[in-house]
């Protein structure tokens, strides 16, 4: 089996990433309410979305570039594939829904994995799609190509998509204190990059001090938060049909009939 890759990309379960998890895990919720069907996952990562997901379709299928450490033998409709996207390695037509949650911002081909979606979605069918809201990042994520706005999001799956449905994940009072706690964390590790070298230097290069500073800012947040990180659930977290100010977008788009 191929090396299981764990870094603070890869959400956890993890109590220092309890921030982060209760706001993906909301993700998984809301699509499970839409799913049915034949469903893709894009983007399997430590693999608790299919614990919710799966339950709601006939067959789920899961693919990720990586190994995941969820036991697929749970399931008798589970079927994971580890691949590199894009391409999608599946048939035409053969998808009612694709569901890839904080994938896209990471692929540098972006419309040519919608495209790719497009193509294994039957006619009339769904693809739920989350990304950072790029307007909400406290700094340069090295590990993305790029981030989105509300209105470049909607543009971008506009060229291929119709019926396209705009929302974002937002927290309450307690996230936006953690929020803020963060910032501040964050912001007593950049302001010693004086010569912006965040922005300056090729991402890849940054890829792993970044990794290690941002995994020890969330451990002491959680050492350091009074309680804070263990408190917060998924219902602090909500839907909302505005994204401007939300922390992820959460977009659903369809395939024309």
């Amino acid at each position: 089996m191929a090396k299981i890759i764990q870094t603070a990309e890869r959400v956890s379960e993890d109590m220092s990433d309890n921030f982060v998890f209760q706001r993906s895990k909301l993700a998984y919720c809301l699509a499970a309410e839409q799913i049915s069907g034949t469903v893709l996952e894009i983007g399997t990562g430590m693999g608790y979305g299919v614990r919710i997901l799966a339950p709601q379709a006939e067959k789920f299928y899961t693919i990720d570039r990586y190994s995941s450490p969820i036991d697929t033998g749970a399931w008798n409709n589970v079927m994971f594939s580890q691949a590199t996207v894009p391409p999608i390695p599946f048939e035409d037509n053969m998808f009612d829904f694709v569901v890839s949650f904080q994938v896209i911002e990471h692929i540098k081909k972006d419309r040519l994995l919608l495209d790719e979606i497009y193509r294994v979605l039957k006619p009339g069918g769904k693809v739920i799609l989350s990304t950072p809201n790029k307007r909400m990042s406290l700094t340069r994520n090295p590990f993305h190509v790029r981030e989105y706005t509300p209105e470049e999001f909607h543009a971008l799956l506009s060229a291929r998509f119709e019926n396209i449905q705009d929302g974002g994940i937002s927290g309450n009072e307690k996230i936006m204190a953690y929020y803020e706690n963060n910032r501040k964390g964050v912001d007593s590790i950049t302001r010693f990059d004086i010569l912006d070298l965040q922005h300056r230097l090729p991402r890849q290069l940054l890829q792993i001090p970044y990794d290690i500073l941002n995994r020890l800012n969330r451990v002491k947040l959680l050492k350091k938060g009074n309680g804070l990180v263990e408190s917060i659930v998924m219902d602090d977290y909500r839907y909302s049909p505005d994204p401007e100010n939300c922390f992820d977008l959460f977009y659903t788009a369809q395939k024309q009939i």
